[in-house]
């Protein structure tokens, strides 16, 4: 596992010594020292302790789609209103593509 894969306050260990997440990219150890953990190190689980589950993937949170549309509507009356007649024609077409995409 990686560092970045941990939530704050998971134990691990690096190089037989076991440390805690208090940070991003750091881990402190039993006495207190506080260690930069590079991003490819890699980490293992504590002997004995179930490693922690992966934090949620952001890009799965679910969104809104009514307040996705409402907003992407919102910018679109404003790009319309500074467009000129062949850039509202143009943008009207890639709303419409935008919305088919989405639904």
């Amino acid at each position: 596992m990686k560092i970045d894969q941990l939530p704050i306050g998971s134990r691990f260990q690096l190089k037989g010594r076991t440390y805690t997440k208090v940070g991003p990219m750091t881990g402190s150890d039993e006495s207190g020292s506080v260690v930069f953990v590079p991003k490819h190190a890699a980490l293992q689980p504590v002997p004995g302790e179930t490693p922690p589950p992966p934090p949620p993937d952001a890009a799965a949170a679910s969104l809104d789609g009514a307040k996705v549309t409402a907003a992407f509507e919102i910018y679109h009356q404003t790009a319309l209103g500074l467009a000129d007649v062949t850039g509202r024609a143009i943008l009207e077409a890639a709303r419409k593509r935008f919305l088919s995409e989405i639904r």
